[in-house]
């Protein structure tokens, strides 16, 4: 005979609670825009009520802030891992550029766009965008001088050459809203002959590292 005792549910904690919205809130800015991160639309998401998202976000723009900021994240731990584990500087640079390009960049280069364009009138998102960038730069910049101490590069100073880099890379992100398929492969591939050149690396070494 089936137990009539009703199931008890489990109540998440604080942490965990807030983490499963900030969660949530960056899937829908990544599908559909920060403009659509609203308390609303969140609870929508969790199937929740609009005051719960409320009791730990009381003003939208921190949880607007939050989910870019979760999502930058993600990509940056996807794209240039602290903890690197096996494989050579010049390795790990050639994985970045490898998984930098194509369509499955796309989202994350629209949000960066977004986030850029919505700063300028947003205080807390313009302070979470440029923490956001110093993470890249400095990430990058700590790669770029174990490949200098490695003897795998030649860089004056790793965070000049780090947003040297970035900024191409940057630049390449704002075609993410057109058709780039008709651009030339020294266009699509300019990033990666920048970190060639500002690396003194051989033409073509960071494209058959990644092969």
């Amino acid at each position: 005979m089936p137990s009539s005792v009703p199931r008890k549910r489990t109540r998440k904690s604080p942490a965990d609670r807030r983490a499963e919205i900030v969660a949530a809130a960056a899937a829908v800015a990544l599908s559909e825009g920060l403009e659509v991160v609203t308390l609303r639309r969140v609870a929508e998401e969790l199937a929740v009520r609009p005051g719960l998202i409320s009791h730990y976000f009381p003003a939208v723009e921190d949880l607007v802030a939050e989910a870019f900021g979760s999502a930058a994240e993600s990509e940056l731990e996807a794209l240039l891992p602290a903890e690197r584990g096996d494989g050579s500087p010049t390795d790990h640079l050639a994985r970045f550029f490898a998984l930098a390009t194509g369509e499955s960049f796309d989202d994350i280069s629209r949000l960066w766009l977004n986030a850029r364009h919505l700063s300028r009138y947003r205080t807390t998102l313009r302070d979470r965008v440029g923490y956001q960038q110093s993470r890249w730069r400095d990430r990058l910049a700590n790669l770029i001088h174990d490949g200098v101490h490695s003897g795998e590069f030649s860089a004056g100073d790793p965070h000049v050459s780090a947003m040297r880099i970035l900024v191409v890379v940057d630049g390449l992100g704002a075609h993410a809203n057109t058709d780039s398929s008709s651009h030339p492969d020294a266009v699509t591939s300019m990033a990666v002959a920048t970190a060639e050149r500002e690396l003194g690396l051989a033409s073509g070494t960071l494209r058959h590292a990644a092969e």
